[in-house]
């Protein structure tokens, strides 16, 4: 067999594939630190995962489930509306089926997030979401952050006024 070009190298190959595994797991890793910093009421981790000039759309959920969401802008109003102690809020995320498409220093990522949301001091009350997350990120060194977040939902069981913290 004759080969029509040189082969790539074994190291060059391997370089590229290396970078592209830890390039998609830190992309990943953006919605896990969302969601786990969420859960765990840890602001420093949950903010971890956006550039400072973020977008959080949560508004096709609220029109799904009835209710109004302002897109947020930059990550401070994002972590103090997310975060609100006042809602009282104990949440589960769940991040699953994980696609990403990775240009240069950007990527696409999409994932189905299941999101349970409790009153803390009534666990009798809940609302369930199946969400669509679509996240696109920018490289910051060797970790990814979130830009914009986009969430829509699939579908929802229990009561939305549970989010507002009522």
């Amino acid at each position: 067999m004759q080969l029509t070009e040189s082969p790539r190298t074994v190291d060059t190959v391997t370089a590229d594939a290396v970078q592209e595994l830890i390039d998609r797991q830190e992309i990943v890793d953006v919605l896990h630190r969302f969601a786990l910093g969420r859960d765990l009421k840890d602001p420093d981790l949950f903010r971890s995962a956006f550039t400072h000039d973020a977008e959080f759309d949560f508004r096709p959920v609220g029109a799904r489930i009835g209710l109004e969401f302002p897109v947020m802008h930059g990550v401070d109003m994002i972590t103090q509306v997310v975060m609100d102690p006042e809602a009282g809020l104990d949440t589960s995320h769940t991040v699953t089926n994980c696609r990403a498409r990775i240009t240069g220093d950007e990527a696409l990522l999409t994932a189905l997030v299941e999101a349970q949301h409790l009153p803390g001091a009534d666990h009798s009350r809940h609302l369930l979401l199946k969400n669509v997350y679509d996240v696109a990120l920018v490289r910051d060194g060797q970790r990814w952050l979130a830009r914009r977040i986009t969430v829509d939902n699939l579908w929802f069981t229990g009561d939305p006024q549970v989010i507002l913290g009522r």
